[in-house]
């Protein structure tokens, strides 16, 4: 099985810049539903926020990679 980072290293650029806007949307709803008291899964919460921290990671780097 690939891990999650290799996972991201095989999408293009536009294909991680789409990722990373779903999953700000769903922390912005989980934070919201964190608010009201509604939330099923807590764990999801950080689970969303490392996979949005690859996902900039890997973007730096490749930043980095190109200058």
């Amino acid at each position: 099985m690939m891990s999650k980072v290799e996972d991201l290293r095989a999408k293009s650029d536009d294909q991680l810049s789409a990722d990373l806007l779903e999953l700000k949307r769903e922390q912005f709803n989980l934070r919201f539903q964190a608010a009201t008291n509604q939330l099923e899964r807590p764990a999801r919460i950080k689970e969303v926020r490392r996979a949005i921290a690859r996902i900039k990671t890997l973007v730096s780097e490749r930043a980095r990679n190109k200058a």
